[in-house]
């Protein structure tokens, strides 16, 4: 039986991967490195199936190091020790590299039993994650390698890749392929920026037309977009709601409905939605009416809670429309910070304990001790007066001149900025 066709158009040399090109185009840090044959401890950073065991493959065969690889969701301590008995031995006269995949899944202790040997210089590693290894990796680790961040593909550069791989199984089925406009394109764009998924998507292809093959190669075996649907089901997108990639979404979402663009915040809306993360999409949204627009229109925060309210009773897909409607009203809503911006900087001084005692005429007290000399509370309440507003203290005597709120440059709180700038004068 033939190996899975990914691994067999697995690149076997720098020029042959796809993408990653800001580490690997001529010139690129990585590259440079690679190509010095004096390889360092790496850490490669990124998501599946974008080529980071791949190229871990490519610098032992050029560095013709002896490749040892591990996975550690499910390695130990001893399969690190019986890799190490193997260095000095004929098999590894040039070296030993050790592919450590999935490092975050390592422990501690775990992670702490290679520094010796990483120090030693005894074994060069390479390890990989998916989550980000600044949170995962122990601090002693990151400090004695190199981080390189892989990248999602873009869908023309797996391009390609997929036309590689059907041209391999028109070996394989003696058939001959032809496809639908766009159809290469299509099986790239449901990868999800994943090449494995791309070309294990061309496998299921061959097998599912398989039996429309033409054994003469009279006539060729179409590949059509239909089909493509029907194997791929939905876009493979990224999504972890623990991972980077949540979190990324989630920040590119409610930076768009902050940045006033109504597209972008519908993009990352809809692939909240597609991810079936509906109560991240509700919480950002709910944030975006009180934090970004707040009072330049302050009437949105009920027109949005209630389409949240909406959108959690119907559920999805429906929660989409009264989702969309609040997200194109927040986004193209007139904006302002200067609640949050109110509030962040009294929290400040609470937090440091610029304080100070409350004034005698806002406290809760009817009764004044033996050593009042002017007792009463003399608090004056503004509905006795013009305007409904006297001037008196409220904030402590410490702090008592200090302003936390200012008015912002939008049309609703310039006008509540007229009207009491007229009743105070």
């Amino acid at each position: 039986m033939n190996s899975p066709l990914a691994d067999r158009l697995r690149p076997e040399s720098l020029d042959d991967m796809v993408g990653q090109s800001h580490l690997l185009a001529q010139g690129k840090a990585l590259r440079n490195i690679i190509e010095s044959g004096d390889i360092p401890n790496l850490i490669f950073y990124g998501p599946s199936g974008v080529g980071k065991t791949t190229l871990a493959s490519i610098i032992a065969k050029q560095t013709n190091k002896r490749l040892y690889k591990l996975n550690a969701t499910n390695a130990s301590i001893s399969d690190i020790r019986d890799i190490i008995d193997d260095v000095g031995t004929l098999m590894t006269q040039n070296g030993i590299l050790l592919y450590l995949d999935e490092i975050q899944y390592f422990n501690k202790k775990q992670q702490q039993s290679l520094l010796e040997y990483l120090e030693s210089g005894e074994i060069t590693m390479i390890a990989s994650t998916t989550e980000n290894p600044y949170f995962y990796v122990y601090n002693a680790v990151i400090s004695r390698s190199t981080v390189f961040e892989f990248k999602s593909i873009a869908p023309e550069e797996i391009v390609p890749a997929v036309n590689r791989a059907f041209k391999i199984l028109e070996k394989d089925n003696n058939v001959k392929y032809e496809f639908e406009d766009g159809a290469q394109l299509a099986i790239a764009r449901a990868a999800g920026g994943d090449v494995r998924k791309a070309i294990n998507t061309v496998e299921l292809l061959g097998l599912a037309t398989l039996g429309n093959a033409d054994i003469n190669k009279e006539k060729a075996t179409l590949i059509s977009l239909e089909t493509i649907t029907e194997v791929t089901g939905h876009t493979a997108m990224r999504y972890d709601r623990a991972g980077d990639d949540h979190y990324d979404i989630v920040s590119a979402y409610q930076k768009s409905l902050r940045g006033s663009d109504p597209d972008a915040a519908l993009h990352y809306l809809a692939r909240l939605l597609e991810a079936g993360d509906l109560p991240s999409a509700v919480r950002r949204l709910l944030v975006c009416a009180c934090e970004d627009v707040g009072l330049a229109y302050p009437q949105i925060i009920p027109i949005v809670k209630s389409a949240c309210d909406i959108a959690l009773q119907v559920g999805l897909p429906e929660a989409q429309i009264p989702l969309a409607d609040a997200v194109i009203l927040v986004a193209t809503s007139p904006k302002s910070n200067s609640g949050e911006a109110a509030i962040m900087a009294a929290m400040a001084d609470v937090q440091s304990g610029n304080t100070g005692a409350i004034p005698r005429t806002l406290q809760n007290k009817h009764f004044d001790g033996e050593d009042q000399t002017n007792p009463g509370q003399f608090y004056k309440y503004p509905h006795d007066y013009e305007n409904h507003w006297i001037p008196q203290q409220y904030l402590p005597d410490a702090i008592k001149d200090k302003r936390y709120y200012e008015y912002g440059n939008n049309k609703i709180e310039q006008a509540n900025k007229a009207y009491w700038d007229k009743i105070k004068g």
